[in-house]
């Protein structure tokens, strides 16, 4: 396979902060892209599964993309983690999403990737993120991605967790991670969880690309309702809108057993809101919910291989739910909303160790 044109002063740029000193987020990012290699293109795609355009990037996505967390970030997983990811791609797969934060300190999500995308990476539209709010740390963060993941170059590098006005001043301020120049990085978004309004004065401050939203069933029973507050704005300003939190790390499911109750206090995120009993839905039920909403595509991490194919069977089957359908797997979740709302209770401090985007 082809393997993209390297670019010799991308060390350097990253060096001297060149390459995102002007911000890593800009208009210019249609000019830039004649930089970098063509978009990817899994020739198995078509013929698995229904696509939908990421926003105005021009990229067709398959509307179910694999999450870099589950096997994908567990420690030393090598032999689990380099082939679910591999069948991924085989079954049609052409978005894979991850993030330095998953698998810390060594970021295994990352290393693991790269030993697929090394051979494979025209098959996959690449994204990965960063918690950093400082343009330093955010250039470190990247320039560690590119050498993880082996590429030179990002499809697209979202801002992380991002869910207080604290952090939105942060990085629009001088030093800040608002950066631009795309010559490792080809498209821009923001990754949110937890309160819609910092987001949306985000979104209002600059014309991103692509955002990945906290979006499953139990939203409408949401004070914090992104379905509401965010995915409208986001579709009026045309961008890819990439759905995580389906399963809610799977509490929204009915097959879900909860750990013990001081198990799940001893992790920070969802030991926010401890749960006691299993989920309402089905998987089906979960992923055909988001994907009859208007967004590109849904993020999922996957166990292993058999829990990968009976997602991309569900995408392969899709067909839109009836607004009646909706209402009643809505109403089927709300004696189970808050356990599948987890995420909108509890928010980071950038250094902190968050683990449960993609779930």
């Amino acid at each position: 396979m082809k393997q993209p044109p390297s670019f010799p002063d991308r060390r350097q740029f990253l060096k001297t902060g060149g390459v995102l000193a002007a911000g890593l987020l800009s208009h210019e990012a249609q000019a830039a892209t004649n930089q970098l290699p063509a978009l990817p293109t899994n020739p198995r795609t078509q013929a698995s599964m229904p696509t939908r355009n990421l926003g105005k990037t021009g990229y067709k996505v398959g509307i179910f993309s694999l999450g870099g967390q589950s096997a994908i970030e567990q420690p030393n997983n090598f032999d689990v983690a380099v082939p679910l990811i591999e069948r991924a791609l085989d079954l049609g797969v052409n978005f894979i999403d991850t993030a330095p934060r998953y698998g810390l300190p060594e970021r295994w999500s990352e290393q693991y990737i790269g030993r697929v995308m090394e051979h494979r990476r025209n098959d996959a539209f690449l994204a990965t993120k960063s918690r950093e709010r400082t343009r330093d740390g955010a250039l470190r963060d990247i320039e560690q991605s590119l050498k993880l993941m082996k590429t030179d170059h990002l499809d697209l590098w979202l801002l992380h967790n991002m869910g207080i006005p604290e952090e939105v001043n942060a990085v629009f301020a001088k030093g800040g991670a608002m950066m631009h120049d795309q010559k490792v990085v080809r498209f821009l978004g923001v990754a949110a969880h937890y309160h819609p309004e910092p987001i949306i004065d985000l979104l209002n401050r600059h014309p991103f690309d692509a955002c990945i939203l906290a979006l499953n069933a139990a939203d409408t029973h949401n004070p914090y309702s992104f379905t509401a507050r965010l995915l409208p704005l986001a579709l009026e300003k045309q961008m890819g809108i990439i759905g995580m939190k389906i399963v809610a790390c799977g509490r929204i499911l009915s097959s879900w057993t909860p750990p013990p109750i001081e198990q799940q206090k001893q992790q920070p995120f969802e030991g926010s809101v401890i749960a006691t009993g299993p989920g309402a839905l089905k998987m089906r039920e979960a992923m055909r919910y988001v994907l009859s909403l208007p967004v590109s595509t849904v993020i999922i991490g996957c166990d292993n291989i058999a829990q990968l194919e009976e997602n991309v069977q569900i995408a392969c089957e899709f067909t839109p739910l009836s607004q009646a359908q909706m209402a009643a797997i809505s109403n089927l979740v709300a004696p189970v909303a808050k356990q599948s709302l987890f995420f909108h209770f509890f928010h980071f401090a950038p250094r902190d160790n968050d683990s449960a985007d993609s779930g």
